[in-house]
Order: structure tokens, then sequence, then C-alpha cells
């Protein structure tokens, strides 16, 4: 039986299963992506590719409520949020397309001695691997393909078990833009595989998108075929509340940030440190405005909480939430869960005995930690094995700053939240991962950058 099924969560019916790829299909998969590099990378120029990835995005907008239809069916994301993120994966595929030519320029250096010239020229790498995750089944995908197709590469796409349907959809786009057999290649290939494309010698890099296990694994594999690698792993970010000129809304804010994608989402705010003097008001609104988001049908455009992606997703978060009441957790706003309707839920007195301190929650649960001074603040945010995003808000500039700079994560926001953007690199430290995606760091990742040195 394929693992490859879009099985509603909301509903717990399976839609439809698709067929895993075959070792004999895979192979002639990668041998079309090494085959059509070369033609692609060097036959094309900048800006026919470019004029490529733009047919991408302007794919997405046509096909804007389509798509949306199959990711609320795939992961139950509400409509809403469905459609904001076609919308903005057409704005990532636009940006690139519009800077390609920019980004792919060649980069003169001023010589110390010598006659002559010296230069930079970026190109191409070959064939990558993509490993995306379920619970932006569009927008991860944007941030790899756009950029490295833009460059020459050719891509191999490994999408999520239970989001078959959109890598198909994604495909077909792909097919319908214009894009040569090969360039873009989407294979349902089972975790032994994709460790067998992994080390492939005619693939030169992998980017993952996933859980700090997944990423162990892939980093494992391509060291050991010595393979150039992306990883964008877990976060628990912190977010910091010592000021506020409007403490709704900060508090509006918080909500927000904690229940973005139905609280599946690895920048998302997870940790609230507050204040003493604002402790107590704060913890009293969050709640309320928590407490108010109630599951609901994803259909629905007033449903800002849907169900989680899956039944095993729920079972983990039930888990979770479990172990850290029986820990000594207190629960301020939470109830029971419907099937993989799970409630916006608040934690408080969360020690750092508990294993709620350190974990991820990957879902609507949010825990609350009392602060008597800035310095106390940045150590809980930092105290953690993650470090992917983080969220500083205070009406005193100088402090915002000073904070900002001492947070151990590779993203600050500062008096704001959902303030992504595709010009915006996006990756963090320690075990949240390494690399950069996203603007101009993004597409440097996999790119030759190639010394030309004339001496006369």
């Amino acid at each position: 039986m394929s693992s490859y099924a879009v099985i509603n969560p909301a509903t717990g019916e399976k839609v439809k299963e698709y067929p895993g790829i075959s070792d004999v299909a895979l192979s002639d998969a990668i041998g079309r992506a090494d085959s059509t590099h070369s033609t692609w990378s060097q036959e094309t120029t900048v800006a026919e590719r470019a004029a490529m990835v733009q047919k991408v995005a302007d794919l997405h907008a046509e096909r804007r409520d389509a798509l949306a239809e199959i990711i609320i069916r795939e992961m139950g994301k509400p409509v809403e949020q469905a459609l904001g993120e076609i919308d903005f994966c057409a704005d990532i595929y636009g940006y690139y397309a519009d800077n390609a030519e920019k980004f792919m320029a060649d980069e003169p250096i001023d010589l110390l001695a010598g006659e002559g010239t010296a230069l930079v020229r970026k190109a191409s790498q070959g064939v990558l691997l993509g490993i995306m995750p379920w619970n932006f089944p569009y927008y991860q995908v944007a941030r790899f393909a756009g950029p490295n197709l833009v460059i020459g590469n050719t891509i191999l796409l490994k999408p999520a078990s239970q989001c078959p349907e959109s890598a198909e959809a994604l495909t077909a786009i792909y097919q319908d833009a214009g894009f040569p057999e090969g360039a873009y290649e989407n294979i349902l290939a089972t975790n032994e595989q994709i460790a067998e494309v992994i080390a492939d010698p005619r693939v030169r890099g992998v980017s993952l998108t996933g859980s700090e296990r997944a990423g162990a694994a892939v980093a494992e594999v391509a060291g050991r075929n010595l393979k150039k690698v992306v990883l964008e792993l877990g976060g628990s970010d912190p977010f910091v509340l010592l000021s506020a000129d409007d403490l709704d809304e900060a508090i509006t804010a918080a909500a927000d940030a904690r229940l973005d994608n139905s609280g599946q989402s690895c920048n998302a705010a997870k940790r609230f440190i507050v204040a003493d003097e604002l402790y107590d008001t704060f913890l009293e609104g969050f709640a309320e405005k928590m407490g108010a988001a109630s599951p609901g049908d994803p259909t629905s455009e007033d449903t800002v909480l849907g169900p989680l992606s899956s039944e095993d997703a729920t079972e983990r978060l039930q888990d979770q939430l479990d172990r850290a009441v029986e820990q000594g957790a207190k629960v301020v706003v939470g109830g029971e869960r419907n099937g993989n309707f799970f409630p916006a839920t608040v934690l408080v007195d969360v020690s750092e005995e508990n294993d709620a301190y350190r974990e991820e929650f990957f879902g609507p649960v949010a825990t609350v930690y009392r602060v008597s001074s800035e310095n106390d603040a940045i150590r809980i945010a930092n105290d953690t094995p993650f470090g992917l995003g983080s969220y500083v808000f205070s009406n005193d500039p100088e402090q915002a700053q000073r904070v900002a700079e001492k947070l151990d994560t590779g993203m600050v926001f500062v008096n704001g939240v959902g303030a992504d953007g595709a010009e915006l690199p996006f990756g963090g430290v320690k075990r949240s991962g390494f690399g950069r995606e996203l603007g101009r760091y993004g597409m440097d990742e996999f790119v030759n950058r190639k010394l030309i040195r004339v001496m006369k």
C-alpha cells in the first residue's frame, strides 16, 4: 500500500490514494533531471528562465481557488489562510522573476595586485532534491524551486506523504508554464528511496524543511556523500513583551502569531515571555483571545482555527499537553479535542524541569512566562535548543534593538507579526537548521560562484 494519500483531517475520509514511485521510474526521473540540466542551464538565458518562473506566478493567481481547495482537503488549512498562502507564492515567484538578472549578474573583484581582471560568475550546480513538509504545501516549494529554476538548476521534488494532490497540481503548473521535461520532477518516494537519491552522484544538493529527526537523517546521508544541504527545521519562537503603548494591540498580535496555520508553523510564536507589570493583564486578555478562537470548518471564511493536519499530529500534541500538565503546568484556557479539532490552549507554570519548557508544540498551544527584568527575558528566550525566529515588543526603540541583538535566533521581528516577505531571508540557527531561503540569500545557497581571473 502506498504511503501517499489524501485523508481529509476534518472528516477522516480517505479522499484518494496515490501510487509511490518505483525504483526504475525514480532512476529515470533522476536521469531526466540530469540530462535536462545541461541544456536548461546553458541553452536558456536567465531572462528566459525568469519568464517561465513569472508564468508560474501567473498560474498560481489564475488557479487560486482550485489550489486552495486542495490543501483544505489535504491538511485542513482554513480557506482564507489557504488563499493567502497561494498569493504569497505568486509574490515569491514574481520576486525572483523580477530580480533574476540582477541576482545573477557578474560580480567584479578589485585586484590588490597584478594586471588583468577578476570576477565571480554565478552558475547552476545541477540536480537538486527538495524534501517538503505538509504544513505549507505550496509556499515551501515556491521558496525552494523559484530561485533554483532561475539559476538553472533542475528539481526533484518529494512532497509530504499527505500532500500528493497539491504536488500533482504544482507539476501541472510547471508543465503549463513551459518548463522542459526534467526541469521539475515530482517523486512520490519512500524514505529509503530518498536516501538513495541523496547518495546518487548526479544529485548535487538537498534542501529539507521538516522535523529535527528528518533533518538529522538527511544531513547524515548527505554528509557521507559530500552534498550541500539546507535545513529548515523546528522552532519554539519567543514572543518577548517588555512594554507596550497599546497592550490590547500586543495581545491581538500574540494570538495571531500563535494561531496562524492552526498553530502548525515552525516560526509561529510559541513561548510568551512577559514583563511582570504587564503579565496579569496580558494573560487575561491573551487567554480570552485564544479561547474565542474555536476550531471550525476549514471551508468557512469565518474559521481561524481548523483541524490539525492528521490524527498522528493530534495524538502527538495531546501527549505533549498531557505530559506538561502531569509535570506541573496549569491550563488557563483549553478544552477537550474533538477528533482532529484541537482547542487553542494556554499553559502557565511551566518549570525548567518540565518537558514542555524545551519542546516545540506544533499546534495551538502557548506557554506564558512571567519575567522580572530584560535580562531574565533574554535568558528564557534563548534557553531552548531552537533558534528560528523571535518577536520583541517594546515601546523603547533602544531596548527593542538591544534585545533583538541578544536573541540567539535567525530572525527577529520588532513590534509586529506576520511580516515575512519574499525579499526577506528566512532561516535559523542551533537545532532549527542552517542555510537561508527567500531574498537574495535564498538564491545563493545552490549557486556555483565561479571565479574567472584573466591575467592579460
